[in-house]
């Protein structure tokens, strides 16, 4: 009862930084104090009605108070910094998720799309929000904070009090329904939920012709972005974004083989996002100065958009360098579903059985990537190989060549952190080189950027 009177008192609504909201942080001192670790696991386990009940939302503000996460600078004393709130509520484009959604280019898509106002429409409240049934909200819980601290670390309800107390395990936590982002493969999972989609989460075709934005990702570019609010872990590895880079490029693959294979069950088939936009969206030049005329059209008809293969152009570098033989079988899977998807009419059956025996194939590949040992050989290989295969990684468009740049610069970083290189400024301007090959997605030109890829691989030898 002191409980729910002091959440009632206190609960502030801003987004102010001044103003950091302290609501959850009383809440969870008081259950820190008047209720132990050892009595909550001790009444969960007797109360079948506790155990039972859905674990619930409790709103960012629980996160907020200075002595919890919403501290104005970093702590070096604590396990955490204590600012983490704070991150995200100043720098971090997640916590505005929700307000675009009034924004001027969200309601002219929603009226596009005959959807209601896009801030209640389920369709935006799924990746913009925590769009929680009514059970799982609590009384504190707010949808207008967006993307926020439980959309990553899991409803808070049962773990946020006792998490604070001497001795308590990240793994009783996770009994209490916090997610495992400290999981490489968990984590790289939760943000593709929204950053590809899954079947309650998407961007089809539709939406995009609305004016969404394409989605892609690539993690540890992503997490490079981010205005960080974690520590790493204690035990060192220099190479740790190494592993984190191949990881996330294995499940980012199997997440997309699993969504492949969803989407086969969908009405409308083919589903075009699969497909390569700019093989159609693109700038039209004069036929002489087309480099998709001058490179062909093998393995599909001109003018049928191909399959668009980014998530794996990279990924089979690494695959090589793992296992050499489940990389081979990848390529003959991923070849039948090249072939079949870039007919003008795929075959749903053949698309799901090819897309399924790829995806049976990743999973042990992406916990292995995740447990090898990477080194300063390892990370120099994978940087020349992918940038060796300069034509075939151009030659299959816009959205592969952004998967190499983004992989070459996150690999890049890593070495370079590690090793002195002669030559560091010569590779590192002919990266960016890459990427002002990007700026313009529908006049990229495939030659062009293979000629920078080319550059950067002389660099590395």
């Amino acid at each position: 009862m002191f409980a729910a009177i002091t959440v009632a008192m206190i609960r502030v609504k801003t987004r102010k930084f001044g103003a950091l909201r302290a609501l959850g942080c009383v809440l969870a001192i008081f259950c820190a104090l008047t209720w132990p670790a050892h009595a909550q696991q001790a009444q969960v386990a007797k109360s079948p009605a506790l155990a039972a009940a859905p674990f619930q939302y409790v709103g960012a503000g629980g996160c907020s108070a200075p002595a919890c996460h919403g501290s104005v600078r970093p702590m070096t004393q604590t396990r955490v910094w204590q600012n983490e709130y704070s991150t995200w509520v100043t720098q971090d484009k997640h916590s505005r998720a929700y307000s675009v959604l009034s924004g001027p280019v969200a309601v002219r898509m929603a009226k596009i799309l005959g959807l209601p106002a896009p801030n209640t429409a389920p369709k935006c409240l799924a990746c913009h929000a925590i769009d929680a049934p009514a059970s799982e909200r609590a009384r504190t819980f707010d949808i207008s904070d967006g993307v926020s601290c439980e959309s990553c670390h899991g409803p808070a309800s049962a773990w946020l009090g006792p998490h604070t107390t001497v001795g308590w395990t990240h793994q009783q936590s996770l009994k209490l329904g916090m997610y495992d982002t400290r999981d490489i493969v968990l984590r790289t999972e939760r943000c593709l939920e929204c950053h590809l989609g899954t079947k309650n989460k998407y961007v089809d075709h539709e939406m995009l012709a609305a004016g969404h934005p394409d989605l892609y990702f690539e993690l540890d570019s992503f997490q490079a972005t981010m205005p960080r609010h974690w520590k790493q872990p204690l035990e060192q590895d220099a190479w740790r974004d190494v592993r984190d880079w191949g990881t996330g490029q294995a499940v980012q693959f199997s997440a997309e083989m699993k969504y492949l294979q969803g989407l086969t069950q969908r009405d409308a088939w083919p589903e075009y996002t699969q497909l390569d936009c700019f093989a159609c969206h693109h700038s039209l030049v004069k036929t002489e100065n087309s480099w998709r005329q001058q490179r062909g059209y093998a393995g599909h008809r001109p003018g049928s958009p191909p399959w668009n293969p980014s998530r794996y152009i990279v990924f089979r570098e690494i695959a090589r360098t793992v296992d050499p033989a489940v990389a081979a079988k990848l390529d003959d899977s991923l070849a039948k579903v090249e072939t079949e998807m870039s007919r003008v009419a795929p075959d749903r059956a053949k698309v799901a059985a090819s897309a399924s025996e790829t995806a049976g194939a990743l999973d042990d590949v992406a916990q292995r990537i995740a447990t090898m040992p990477y080194d300063q050989a390892v990370t120099l290989t994978l940087m020349r190989d992918i940038s060796a295969d300069a034509g075939g990684i151009s030659m299959a468009g816009e959205r592969s060549a952004e998967q190499a740049a983004m992989a070459l610069n996150s690999l890049f970083l890593a070495y370079s952190r590690n090793v002195k290189m002669a030559n560091e400024a010569d590779v590192r301007s002919a990266i960016a080189g890459l990427y002002q090959q990007l700026q313009n997605p529908s006049a990229y030109d495939g030659f062009q950027f293979a000629a920078q890829m080319q550059k950067v691989n002389a660099l590395l030898r």
